[in-house]
């Protein structure tokens, strides 16, 4: 069983939505996915006159920009790939990690200062995902998640790596626009964390690649069997690269 990353700017293409629907759909084992949706948070953060701060790739939440993201990830993102699904033939229901407090946090503290309401993961309710799992039902699951006084903000890859452990995963796969690590035009087929360090060092890995495997090198490192990057034909054939520890 495979748990699916997918960001904000890749279901931002209809295309890409609509064929990473298709290849989910046609999958023999259900998957779980988890979702971002950072360019449309952003957007409307600036509509209604706020200016998105991030402290190390982290979204800072004040109230208003909580009520942004809830709107974003747990409104329209998360129904738009429901919706996208269910077009291409798979059973899909939305949540998000409040719903039945399937993922339960506490207020992240961090040495940079105040994020606000972001939450740092405590615990993953991982049998009310396998429930739909075993309906084949694919949970599309937005990172909002629960604490003791109500929502936070939390990072989707986080969300997907603590669903993976949870589920015992076979895989965090990020799928994205990409086929894998490039090197001389040719994918890397795996890749050990020194390994990749090493190619960001030498800016072999340069770029948005690099904040998408630092998710994989986070996801494998935070208990994840294995992580993987690949675009949508690798997700169905078993292509791109794979991170282990």
């Amino acid at each position: 069983m495979l748990v699916l990353k997918v960001g904000g700017n890749e279901i931002d293409d209809p295309q890409f939505l609509d064929g990473c629907a298709r290849a989910v759909a046609a999958m023999p084992d259900t998957p779980v996915i988890v979702h971002g949706g950072g360019k449309e948070i952003a957007d409307l953060q600036i509509k209604f006159g706020l200016t998105p701060r991030f402290v190390e790739g982290l979204r800072v939440t004040d109230e208003m920009s909580l009520a942004i993201a809830e709107m974003v990830l747990s409104g329209r993102v998360n129904k738009r790939i429901v919706a996208a699904l269910l077009r291409a033939g798979a059973d899909a229901i939305g949540l998000s990690g409040v719903d039945r407090g399937v993922v339960r946090v506490e207020k992240m503290q961090h040495p940079a200062g105040d994020l606000g309401r972001v939450g740092k993961i405590v615990s993953v309710r991982g049998d009310i995902v396998q429930e739909f799992i075993s309906q084949r039902v694919v949970p599309v699951i937005s990172p909002i998640s629960l604490g003791d006084d109500g929502a936070y903000n939390v990072n989707a890859d986080s969300v997907a790596c603590a669903m993976a452990r949870a589920l015992n995963a076979d895989a965090v796969v990020f799928v994205t626009n990409v086929a894998g690590v490039m090197c001389d035009d040719r994918v890397i087929p795996s890749l050990t964390a020194q390994a990749a360090e090493a190619l960001i060092k030498s800016q072999v890995i340069r770029g948005g690649m690099i904040p998408k495997v630092r998710a994989a090198l986070e996801a494998v490192a935070g208990g994840a069997q294995a992580a993987r990057i690949t675009h949508l034909e690798g997700l169905t054939q078993g292509g791109g690269t794979v991170f282990v520890a």
